[in-house]
C-alpha cells in the first residue's frame, strides 16, 4: 500500500532533499577533503566525524527517495469529505472536561510534527478520529487516563 502524504508535506520533502543534495552533500565532501590533508586518518576525529555525517547524508537522501516515489500524495484542498474526517482534514477538538481546544492535521507518517499540530495517520488520535464528523464525541486513552474530546470542527486547508 502506498502511504499518504499531503502535497505540502510532499513538498517539503522534496525542498529538503534538494538542500541535502545541493548543500550538505557538497560541504561533507569538501570537510572530508580538508580532513584528509590533517595526516594520518586513523586518529583524525575530523575526518571521522565527516564521514560520519557523511552516512546520514546519504542515508536520508536514499529514505526521501524512496518515501517519495512510492508515496501517494494527496491535494488535500480538492477534498470535499464535508464535516466527515478523512486523511488530511484539520480538526479542532475541545476537552470535554477543561473546554481547551486543540487544532490537529491528519498526515502522512513522514511529515507528522506534534509541535505545528500535525498528527500521523497512523496515531491513535487520528485513528480515533477517521470516520467521525463534526458534532461527534471521541475518547482517547492518554497516559493520565482516559480523555474525552468533542469535534468542533473539521477543515481541508491544503
Amino acid at each position: 500500500m502506498r502511504a499518504p502524504l499531503t502535497l505540502k508535506g510532499a513538498q517539503r520533502l522534496r525542498e529538503e532533499l534538494d538542500h541535502l543534495k545541493s548543500v550538505k552533500r557538497p560541504e561533507v565532501i569538501v570537510a572530508i577533503a580538508e580532513a584528509r590533508g590533517h595526516g594520518d586518518l586513523k586518529e583524525n576525529a575530523e575526518y571521522h566525524a565527516a564521514r560520519e555525517q557523511q552516512g546520514f547524508i546519504e542515508g536520508r537522501i536514499k529514505q526521501l527517495e524512496s518515501e517519495l516515489s512510492h508515496a501517494n500524495v494527496i491535494d488535500v484542498a480538492k477534498l470535499h469529505a464535508g464535516s466527515r474526517i478523512v486523511f488530511g482534514a484539520t480538526v479542532t477538538l475541545a476537552d470535554m472536561e477543561t473546554d481547551e481546544e486543540v487544532r490537529y492535521q491528519i498526515v502522512g507518517d513522514l511529515e507528522a510534527d506534534i509541535k505545528r499540530g500535525m498528527i500521523a495517520i497512523s496515531s491513535p488520535v487520528a485513528r480515533a478520529l477517521i470516520g467521525k464528523e463534526e458534532g461527534d464525541s471521541i475518547s482517547i486513552e492518554a497516559p493520565a487516563g482516559t480523555r474525552e474530546f468533542e469535534i468542533v470542527g473539521v477543515a481541508y486547508l491544503g
